[in-house]
């Protein structure tokens, strides 16, 4: 579990270590235990006042793939700084004229084991035509209860820092820390420096 400090942490880092003209801003670093996924703003096209929505798609979707085209050797040597930093895959992504798009990003296999009635869950939506493969509906399932549930996970995952926090001030790591400032005394003694 990531705390709120690493996050702030992990988004100055970024945040110093991005060239100054990648992004307009940076909108978004969100990580979890494989990935990094960073999304920043680029500027949307100009377009005359009375564009079509298609010619606005159009027209987004081609600065999009610009931008990607033209800042991979860049987003590729700050990848290269994170991955060996963080020890977590870089992916990326924008938003554009109000379009949000992500680029090659990590798709971790989870694997889980479901009764009858879960499965039957998924077969539906697949039969629905909701999802080509059980995978797919249970990554539906993820989404739709993420979409539903933001304010209960966010709640959720502060808990779990103030656990860890409080773990962290426990018995136990006093006698760690303590065992680690006897060893480091030891060493101190038995250098020839000392």
């Amino acid at each position: 579990m990531i705390t709120s400090e690493q996050r702030e942490k992990l988004r100055g880092w970024f945040a110093g270590r991005l060239p100054d003209d990648l992004f307009e801003e940076l909108v978004e670093v969100a990580v979890d235990r494989e990935e990094i996924t960073v999304i920043g703003r680029v500027p949307a096209p100009r377009l005359a006042g009375d564009a079509s929505a298609a010619e606005r798609e159009a027209a987004v979707s081609a600065r999009i793939q610009e931008f990607r085209e033209r800042t991979r050797e860049a987003r590729m040597a700050v990848a290269r700084d994170a991955e060996h930093r963080f020890r977590r895959k870089v992916s990326w992504g924008v938003v554009c004229g109000g379009e949000r798009a992500l680029f090659t990003h990590v798709a971790a296999p989870v694997m889980t084991r479901l009764r009858q009635p879960e499965r039957q869950v998924l077969d539906t939506l697949i039969a629905g035509g909701v999802a080509r493969s059980r995978s797919d509906a249970l990554a539906w399932c993820v989404r739709l209860v993420q979409r539903h549930t933001d304010d209960w996970l966010a709640e959720l995952r502060e808990s779990l820092e103030h656990v860890q926090r409080v773990r962290a001030q426990g018995p136990d790591a006093q006698e760690a820390q303590e065992a680690g400032d006897a060893h480091d005394a030891e060493d101190a003694q038995d250098s020839p420096d000392a």
